[in-house]
């Protein structure tokens, strides 16, 4: 009357489980501290790059593999469909020729009684007698088939005919293609006489443009050769005037007036000096530069003892200022000393007051202390 053997659903317990067990990895994930990591994982990253360069790889050459295998199966296709049709057509062909040799028999046609006595006819046999056969079985006539000899023989020269003409129609067909073979042929013979016409053109201009090439290097070369040689043959022109020059010019001469020459438009006296013709300076010019000589020692001197007296008023002024500094620096440290003293006491102060609070805590407003199983229902789910 009732049932009792209902299918007991599980759904709501997988779920409870499948909850459960999620809750537990994820604690494990975000409690254990040697495999939570904070921030960025390098390593990680870069392994994860270098996994998608090979994959995007190996994509590429599953592609060109698959690529490959479909032009191989499209071919493989192509020629199976066409080996399907030939052996279709050749099917059909069979499948006609036994129909008409099943179904479209000679003997099995409506006039194959009348051509009983006719040549290549095929022989009827009539198993009744013909004493009871009357007029309306009656199969030839006479006057039936004459001429039927000569229809034949015109059948046949027309059969004849028309073989002849498809032969000679297929000798037309060959001859045109081997014709067209034969132009073929030589049209390629002269595209390869044609191309080796153009080499030949070709290493003959390439070899008068080395010959052009090296009769310009051979002019060049005879230029520069021409060019050195009138270089050469100036420099010693040259060379040879200027030795000219110095042994006829005042130079080896040792004349005093050589050296001096007057000054174009200057004042008269003021004779310009010629270095290279020049032997040195007379003893009023010496006595002059000693002189001035001797004055610039002094002034140097001069000056060398103001600059003394001002750094030594500057090493005065800086002795001033660094004891000035240093006292500064004492009284300072004298009062931080002070200012540490008083607030190591204040330390101390509130040390005594924190330590009767923790005693007041501890031994008076915080009697009940808790267990280890208090503490153990803190972290204890990841949410």
């Amino acid at each position: 009357m009732y049932k009792v053997d209902l299918p007991v659903d599980i759904s709501a317990d997988v779920a409870v489980e499948r909850r459960r067990a999620a809750e537990v990895a994820r604690q494990a994930r975000i409690f254990n501290t040697r495999h939570r990591v904070m921030g960025l994982d390098l390593k990680a990253l870069e392994q994860q790059v270098v996994e998608n360069k090979e994959r995007e790889e190996m994509a590429g050459q599953r592609e060109r593999a698959f690529d490959m295998l479909r032009v191989t199966q499209d071919k493989v296709l192509m020629q199976k469909q066409q080996e399907e049709e030939e052996e279709r057509r050749a099917e059909l062909n069979r499948d006609l020729n036994q129909y008409r040799a099943i179904r479209q028999r000679a003997e099995d046609t409506r006039d194959a009684d009348l051509n009983v006595h006719r040549q290549g006819a095929l022989g009827l046999f009539i198993p009744i007698p013909e004493s009871e056969l009357g007029p309306a079985c009656m199969q030839v006539f006479q006057g039936e088939g004459i001429g039927d000899n000569d229809k034949r023989r015109a059948q046949m020269e027309q059969t004849e005919r028309a073989l002849r003409a498809q032969r000679e129609q297929s000798e037309k067909l060959q001859k045109e293609n081997k014709l067209k073979e034969l132009l073929k042929g030589k049209e390629l013979v002269q595209q390869d006489l044609r191309a080796v016409q153009l080499d030949a053109l070709e290493e003959e201009c390439k070899r008068a443009g080395r010959i052009a090439l090296n009769n310009y290097n051979h002019a060049q070369a005879a230029e520069c050769v021409e060019k050195e040689r009138k270089e050469r043959m100036r420099k010693e022109g040259e060379e040879m005037a200027e030795v000219w020059h110095m042994v006829t010019s005042d130079i080896l001469t040792e004349c005093p007036k050589a050296a001096e020459r007057e000054v174009d438009g200057g004042p008269v006296g003021r004779p310009r000096v010629l270095t290279d013709r020049w032997r040195g300076m007379s003893p009023v010019q010496l006595n002059a530069i000693r002189r001035q000589r001797e004055e610039q020692r002094l002034e140097g001197e001069r000056l060398r003892e103001i600059e003394k007296q001002r750094d030594a008023a500057w090493d005065f002024q800086r002795m001033v200022q660094t004891r000035e500094d240093e006292e500064e620096e004492r009284k300072a440290m004298e009062l931080k000393k002070e200012k540490r003293i008083e607030m190591d006491r204040y330390n101390e102060q509130l040390a005594r007051e924190q330590r009767e609070h923790q005693q007041y805590l501890s031994k008076t407003l915080y009697t009940n202390r808790p267990t280890a199983q208090y503490f153990t229902q803190f972290s204890s789910s990841s949410r």
